[in-house]
């Protein structure tokens, strides 16, 4: 069924099995897209958490590895990354939808206002951690193939290979870390851009938002989208490299790495995380939003201060 507000019809109620569904597909299509694009980015930076010595900057990376195996050697890995973030980007979109409805359903309305922005960091930590362990072992899988010379391009070698000679473990051997990088990363990309996307149409969007057009406020998406990312990429970073090193070497241990790269080395190839999880978080804003704009989905603005809380605060200042 369809629901009517004005003259908008949705195709779903929102908060509806419907919703949840389409917010899952959506974010499957926004991270699952986003990361594989970014394939040869994330090679290079991987390549430069685990080499230093070999690769040494961004665009060294990337003239070693196009010369060591051409366009072919640079989007190695494509495979288990479009899949795995695909399935973890349906857990954590659809389950932060999930989660910030649940959870501002657990208080009253004025609390789930006044607190809103720790529920929408509950919320993403929640989704994040269940998304994670899809995600995990195609990582494995997509940082070994980057990172391992010689080793097969295919992922459905790679895998076989990988559990017939290490076991399953293997695959969740850097899942702990995996949720140190991740989960502050989605916290930060959900919160950061609720509070960007009420910034900006509150102080340098010159209409309000629902005098927007569509593109308009796509645009708005984007850009509060961005800026997320690059907060993103900051706070999650040494874990990230974490993560490359552990999925290169499973033998290794978390404080060996961090003894091994010391406090400089655990930041290196940030710029290019970055120039990466910036671009990636932007488009995903994107992308999930375009695709409820295009499968009719109900696109609520930020919430609104409750009439009663208004009227509270109001009488206060009196």
């Amino acid at each position: 069924m369809s629901k009517k507000k004005g003259t908008e019809e949705f195709s779903c109620e929102m908060y509806s099995n419907k919703f949840f569904a389409l917010c899952a597909v959506g974010g499957a299509l926004a991270c699952g897209l986003t990361h594989a694009f970014v394939t040869p980015l994330d090679l290079v930076k991987c390549r430069l958490q685990v080499d230093p010595k070999k690769y040494r900057s961004i665009f060294k990376g990337f003239g070693v590895s196009f010369k060591e195996g051409g366009m072919p050697n640079l989007v190695k890995g494509w495979a288990p990354t479009l899949i795995g973030y695909a399935l973890q980007g349906s857990g954590k979109f659809c389950g932060y939808e999930y989660f910030k409805y649940r959870f501002a359903n657990m208080v009253d309305e004025e609390k789930a206002f006044l607190y809103r922005t720790y529920l929408y960091l509950a919320a993403g930590a929640s989704a994040e951690l269940i998304a994670d362990v899809f995600l995990a072992p195609f990582e494995a899988t997509k940082v070994r193939m980057q990172t391992t010379p010689g080793y097969t391009p295919q992922m459905r070698k790679a895998m076989p290979h990988m559990l017939s000679t290490e076991g399953m473990g293997v695959f969740y051997k850097g899942l702990p870390p995996l949720w140190g990088r991740q989960v502050p990363y989605t916290m930060m990309k959900f919160s950061s851009f609720e509070k960007t996307v009420e910034y900006l149409y509150a102080n340098l969007v010159p209409k309000p938002r629902e005098q927007c057009t569509k593109i308009e406020q796509l645009i708005v998406t984007f850009t509060a989208g961005y800026i997320a990312g690059v907060l993103c990429a900051i706070v999650s970073h040494p874990a990230d490299t974490i993560v490359s090193k552990l999925n290169k070497d499973p033998g290794a241990s978390i404080g060996g790495i961090l003894s091994e790269v010391g406090p400089v080395g655990i930041w290196r190839g940030l710029v290019a995380r970055i120039i990466m999880i910036g671009t990636l978080t932007g488009l995903q804003w994107f992308i999930y939003d375009a695709f409820k704009v295009y499968t009719g989905m109900p696109r609520p603005p930020p919430a609104p201060m409750p009439e009663s809380l208004r009227k509270k605060l109001a009488a206060q200042k009196k």
